[in-house]
């Protein structure tokens, strides 16, 4: 996150002449209420749009930050977005000094501009202003002003009085000014702030402001800041954008106005068509149909953004993307609807908020909450979910990118809020099997057979389809939680046939000293693979709740053979842990010159109050502590 996220639009704020020559910003009069755990300070931010019809606004904002260390360096770098919707008229900054006196001052022209377009976008019409002062004689304050005109509002940003860790508040305002008859919706989020409304000249102002709030933390485990933070959403009723119109007061509203821009983008060209019916009309069960043109789409297509005005919302026509052979989100789960559609099967687009830690979307409130889009099939009484710009995934198989949330389906008759899938405890399993030797002076041979299903599979899977051997390698072995090992071999095989799909990962590994030698004595890890490293600080003033978002089971198996003669002298106790957050239980017995060990550890997903806190630190210190108990064993 930069200095400010320019909105999808627009940014905002109007300020006064007098308040520009008045305030220097002097770092001694911040209160140290605001200095404690701060990082840095917003001393005045303000943001405010003037909407002057359904597809016309301008803005203006001011943000101006004291930075007190290097922590807070990142906040000061200014980067501000346009595009074809938004231009920037002016964009003014100045640094300031610890007593308040002016440094530098830089106009639109000094700063930078560069592109938006990244790794994965072939066509954008993104591009940014930037500027950084690169000071670091703390404290010092950077000010920035800007003004915006933008065409087209699909989108009006959500106030946040406090948006970024570390951070503590002397004033924020946020303000909204519309014609009296326009249709202004809001929703506060997380709290009850209700604006200032006031009403001039045909004209209606809302005002939101906040003062002296201290710097928050961010807490380990704690839900994303969407769901604990105090926000206000804004957004249109009517709107307009590139000559298209539309109203979001509700989700059937906003549905029909996006499957308007799509209409007609379905036609396949006659080679395509042809090549559906050759794959799919000696199939009678619909799913083999999906399958096989899932498959299809991901052979013959890849992903790449493409970002250029109204196509930020309307996908490539399905022609385009036969053609090209690649298209973005949009494109290519247009181009997959139409494959099904030309076979006679009715797919569905999804709009959804996509990323496994997203913050879920506020169904009560129609508005583009969305990043991504996704396809979907109503099938005898099932939904076959389809990631179309994903060349690896099986067909039905979404991963933690878009599982287990809210999602806007959309078709001629609007759009309506559906549930994609959870995979659960019972589909993310991961089961390891360990054959071990110890030899007399410590030295371990081992050979791993791990199986990964459901989401516990979804990072290995894009590893071993987007890494090389050797890359895969180093990520094998930053994972491996050993002093001193060689990996021999190791082997990944990914299997689609099954839902959830599963990884199965094979190792061979040599360790010196794995087992301590001392006198007659062998002391012993049993558990070789799958130690916990996750340790929590206590946290007597823990602010927020908890969240566990995913749920898995791991089942870990361990055969280790010893060298002949010893006996075991000491074994660690059976221990079992049931909590709210998971279950735990671990034993370990020796069998003539083997130590068989076995474990098993659930998480459960949910949310929790801070006042549990201290329960989950001695849960997950309880299993970091059985994981590393030894077997003593003794040279008769």
């Amino acid at each position: 996150m930069e200095m400010r996220l320019k909105k999808i639009f627009f940014s905002c704020v109007l300020m006064s002449p007098f308040f520009l020559l008045a305030q220097h910003f002097n770092a001694a009069e911040i209160p140290d209420s605001l200095k404690k755990n701060a990082n840095l300070v917003t001393r005045y931010e303000e943001e405010t749009i003037e909407i002057k019809s359904p597809g016309k606004a301008i803005s203006h904002e001011r943000h101006v930050y004291t930075i007190l260390n290097e922590e807070g360096d990142y906040y000061a770098r200014y980067r501000s977005r346009y595009d074809k919707f938004t231009s920037i008229s002016n964009i003014s900054g100045r640094l300031y000094d610890a007593g308040g006196k002016e440094l530098k001052h830089v106009k639109k022209k000094d700063m930078d501009d560069v592109s938006g377009t990244g790794d994965e976008s072939l066509m954008s019409d993104t591009r940014y202003k930037v500027n950084d002062f690169y000071c670091r004689s703390y404290p010092y304050t950077v000010d920035y002003e800007e003004d915006d005109e933008i065409n087209g509002i699909l989108y009006l940003p959500a106030w946040v009085a406090q948006g970024i860790n570390g951070a503590a508040v002397e004033d924020t305002k946020f303000v909204v000014i519309a014609p009296k008859d326009y249709v202004l919706r809001y929703k506060p989020v997380n709290c009850s702030f209700q604006p200032i409304v006031t009403e001039n000249a045909g004209k209606k102002m809302y005002t939101w402001e906040m003062k002296g709030l201290p710097a928050k933390q961010r807490e380990p485990l704690a839900p994303p800041d969407d769901m604990i933070l105090p926000y206000v959403m804004i957004a249109p009723s009517d709107f307009e954008a590139e000559g298209y119109t539309g109203n979001m007061n509700t989700w059937e509203d906003y549905g029909k106005f996006m499957y308007n821009l799509a209409k007609g983008r379905d036609a396949l060209p006659g080679d395509i068509k042809m090549k559906v019916h050759e794959l799919t009309d000696g199939l009678k069960n619909p799913k083999e149909k999906i399958n096989v043109l899932y498959g299809f789409m991901q052979k013959n297509t890849h992903y790449i953004s493409i970002q250029l005005g109204i196509g930020g919302w309307q996908p490539f026509d399905a022609s385009y993307v036969a053609a090209k052979r690649y298209g973005d989100c949009k494109a290519l789960s247009n181009f997959m609807v139409a494959l099904l559609k030309e076979a006679g099967v009715v797919a569905k687009t999804v709009e959804i908020r996509a990323g496994e830690n997203a913050a879920p979307i506020v169904n009560d409130f129609p508005s583009l909450q969305f990043n991504h889009r996704i396809a979907c099939v109503p099938v005898q009484n099932d939904t076959v979910w389809l990631e179309c710009t994903s060349q690896t995934l099986p067909a039905g198989y979404l991963s933690s990118f878009t599982a287990d949330r809210s999602a806007l389906l959309f078709d001629e008759n609007g759009g309506k809020i559906v549930r994609t899938p959870k995979y659960g405890i019972n589909d993310n399993i991961t089961t390891t099997k360990v054959i071990a030797n110890v030899d007399i002076n410590g030295n371990l041979s081992a050979k791993i057979n791990a199986r990964y299903s459901g989401e516990q599979q979804d990072i290995l899977e894009q590893y071993i389809n987007g890494l090389s051997k050797d890359k895969m390698l180093e990520r094998l072995k930053s994972e491996i939680d050993l002093p001193t090992y060689d990996i021999v071999n190791f082997n990944y095989a990914q299997n689609k046939e099954m839902l959830p799909p599963y990884v199965d990962e094979t190792v061979e590994l040599t360790a010196s000293n794995y087992a301590q030698a001392s006198g007659k004595r062998l002391f012993i890890i049993p558990d070789i693979y799958t130690r916990s490293n996750r340790k929590l600080k206590n946290d007597e003033d823990r602010r927020y709740g908890i969240e566990l978002k995913k749920e898995y089971r791991l089942i870990d198996t361990v055969e280790i053979v010893v060298p002949p003669g010893f006996e075991p002298e000491a074994l660690p106790k059976d221990i079992k842990i049931d909590s709210k957050f998971g279950r735990y239980m671990a034993s370990v017995k020796v069998a003539g010159d083997k130590i068989l060990y076995y474990r098993l550890q659930e998480q459960y997903s949910g949310t929790f109050p801070p006042s549990d806190y201290a329960l989950l630190v001695k849960f997950y210190e309880d299993i970091y502590k059985a994981d590393r108990a030894k077997v003593v064993l003794v040279k008769q």
